[in-house]
């Protein structure tokens, strides 16, 4: 059986969460052609073009091992070596488990001296059939933070969801969401979805050329942090100046669970913003309060659910669809690279099948492992999406498609994210790397260019039944008026969409007066163009499968 040892992937107790504390995993500042110190000098690793020895000869030999021990109390296996054994590292564990290893260029570990820059070259040029990078989707993380980030859905924050308008001037943000019981959701705040922010700490956002100022202002990196911001209220041109101070915020991954009353029966809302850990007994309890209100239909709200752990998403797919629709039906099938048509290269297990799980998992604290699940035992649901909607989230499209589920997409096409990863420590920075694709029970997947609505006017993605609305950030979250919310229930009843009256792109501001945002959600600022998608953490996904599991 192949297991590889490098870089225990964090899965045991990892999920995704939209942190936007920083990135990088702390990286030097030297760039390329300053030679890495070799651990030994001659003794140090060589480079050959073409030859990758095994990965396992270089992992956690590290410049500056770390001595503490990890968020759960067990020490890390760094022992002394260096950067070169850090980018000799890199390259051969790219080039043994990277989906599209054949397209990577194979350059020198020596001629870099920091191993997240090095580590930034490793991905494909290639691009999807609409022209946009295949890979968009290549980033790292600092263990330590991505820890306690994924440990309880906790980040160094003030709690709110920022929705930036091009990350080149001229620049728009607004606040897109705000976590209940954070810094941002005090009366004294009195922040909302929708306000703008015109400055922080007296740098103008539409045209400031601090980045570095507003970044910082907008990613607080330590508890206590303060920052101060210029806002604007919906609909008023008077400013005033709020300042925020950064704490622990612990995200709750479904803050919003409804039951609409309507003439032909009563619908279910589920906001459900993250596929971690903690939002598997939220979600049971969610199906369960919707179980007991007897829904015909269920509004299931994914447009800022970047993703996250895969079970979690066949879960609730089981929950939506029944055991009549799911019994003997496979929700996802993982594909890796050509050099692992039968094994996942790293569990070393034989490639299985995810099904659509019916029961909870070991990580339930309310439930224990084997509760079975409630159901609502749907033929359709809704779901609304933007370009946040990404990865598991689309798995969720994508799987109860398969089984012939009818899903109508309410909103815009979401981000495109077919591709998974299990996040990989080494040295203390976590590496994300696209290592395989997912396909439905019908054999269906490589949407790389999202899901769009039918009625969308520019189709970039798979087409799906439903109707093209734009993100309207002036109506709360879960209202039925919410122009995403109410076309649904719309939809419902007569069958058809709103007339598109304006038109939200990945790269601009869409709508009138400000109020909409383009689709894309978070960029942080850049000074030539979008910026880096290591601040959309909650981007990735984490293909863990606890019920398959071994231990690394």
């Amino acid at each position: 059986m192949i297991k590889h040892g490098y870089g225990k992937p964090l899965f045991i107790a990892l999920l995704a969460s939209y942190a936007l504390t920083g990135c990088g995993g702390g990286g030097r500042d030297s760039g390329p052609d300053v030679p890495p110190s070799g651990g030994g000098g001659s003794t140090g690793p060589s480079y050959t073009p073409g030859v990758f020895e095994d990965a396992d000869n270089f992992v956690a030999r590290c410049e500056n091992p770390r001595t503490f021990n990890d968020i759960n109390g067990n020490p890390y296996n760094d022992q002394a070596g260096s950067i070169l054994y850090e980018n000799h590292f890199l390259r051969s564990w790219s080039n043994d488990t990277y989906l599209w290893y054949n397209e990577l260029p194979d350059i020198d570990p020596g001629s870099y001296n920091d191993p997240v820059e090095y580590f930034e070259l490793l991905r494909t040029d290639a691009t999807t059939p609409s022209g946009n990078p295949k890979d968009r989707f290549h980033f790292t993380y600092e263990t330590s933070e991505y820890e306690k980030l994924t440990q309880a859905g906790i980040s160094v924050s003030y709690g709110i969801d920022w929705a930036l308008v091009s990350s080149s001037p001229p620049r728009e943000l607004y606040i897109r969401y705000i976590e209940p019981g954070s810094p941002a959701d005090t009366s004294a705040a009195n922040l909302s979805r929708g306000i703008k922010v015109l400055a922080i700490d007296g740098v103008d956002v539409e045209n400031g050329n601090d980045v570095d100022a507003l970044n910082a202002g907008l990613f607080p990196s330590s508890i206590g942090e303060s920052h101060t911001f210029t806002v604007q209220n919906i609909g008023s041109s008077d400013t005033r100046d709020v300042m925020l101070s950064a704490v622990e915020v612990e995200a709750d991954p479904v803050p919003i669970v409804d039951v609409f009353n309507t003439g032909s029966g009563n619908v279910g809302y589920v906001f459900f913003n993250d596929h971690n850990f903690v939002s598997e007994d939220k979600l049971v309890d969610a199906v369960t309060l919707l179980q007991s209100n007897n829904v015909s239909d269920l509004v299931l709200d994914l447009r800022y659910n970047g993703g996250g752990l895969l079970f979690i998403a066949s879960q609730l797919s089981y929950m939506i669809a029944g055991p009549a629709s799911t019994n003997g039906r496979i929700f996802d099938e993982l594909r890796f690279n050509d050099k692992y048509p039968n094994t996942n290269p790293v569990t070393g297990e034989t490639l299985t099948p995810t099904p659509f799980y019916n029961a909870t998992s070991q990580y339930s604290d309310k439930y224990g492992s084997g509760f079975p699940l409630p159901t609502l035992n749907l033929n359709r649901v809704f779901i609304l999406t933007t370009g946040g909607t990404c990865s598991a989230s689309e798995a969720i499209i994508n799987g109860l498609s398969g089984i012939d589920v009818e899903v109508v997409l309410v909103g815009s096409t979401t981000c495109g994210k077919p591709y998974g990863f299990y996040p990989t420590d080494n040295c203390g920075t976590t590496y994300f790397s696209i290592q395989f694709d997912g396909v439905n029970n019908k054999g269906q997947g490589g949407y790389s260019d999202g899901f769009t609505p039918m009625n969308e006017p520019i189709a970039p993605g798979i087409l799906q039944n439903g109707c093209y609305v734009v993100d309207d950030l002036s109506y709360p979250l879960g209202d039925v008026n919410d122009p995403l919310v109410a076309a649904a229930l719309d939809y419902r009843v007569s069958g058809s969409c709103p007339v598109v009256t304006q038109v939200s792109t990945r790269s601009g501001l869409g709508g009138q007066q400000g109020f909409t945002v383009p689709a894309s959600g978070f960029q942080s600022f850049d000074t030539g163009g979008f910026g880096s998608t290591q601040h959309m953490i909650r981007l990735m996904t984490n293909y863990t499968d606890p019920f398959k599991q071994t231990e690394q």
